[in-house]
């Protein structure tokens, strides 16, 4: 699967993603968001060859439910999912490495 680049319209329920099959990174954030946009060339770079690992991007902001379910505080923030389950979480990464680190083998 590839890097998702925009922003979904729509996010999906805590429930629907919890049945997702395979490993999921969630992406949370906002277009307009520095930090969100600073981060996007070391997502590229991490998500490189992982054709396998589901990107979903979801904009966030209060009264956003998906959001609130992760305890989502500061954006962008990354959870890498699998069945429903977090395994790892990175927030406002400043490096690729960040973010392969918590990605580690998944989608390969």
């Amino acid at each position: 699967m590839a890097l998702t680049e925009n922003y979904a319209l729509t996010e999906p329920s805590r429930s629907e993603v919890d049945l997702l099959d395979g490993p999921t990174l969630l992406e949370f954030g906002a277009p307009w968001c520095g930090h969100c946009r600073a981060a996007q060339p070391l997502l590229e770079q991490a998500m490189g060859g992982r054709d396998s690992l589901r990107h979903l991007k979801i904009e966030d902001g209060p009264g956003r439910p998906l959001g609130r379910s992760f305890r989502v505080k500061l954006w962008p923030t990354f959870i890498l999912l699998e069945h429903g389950v977090e395994l790892a979480r990175v927030v406002r990464p400043t490096e690729a490495e960040a973010i392969e680190q918590i990605l580690g083998e998944a989608g390969r």
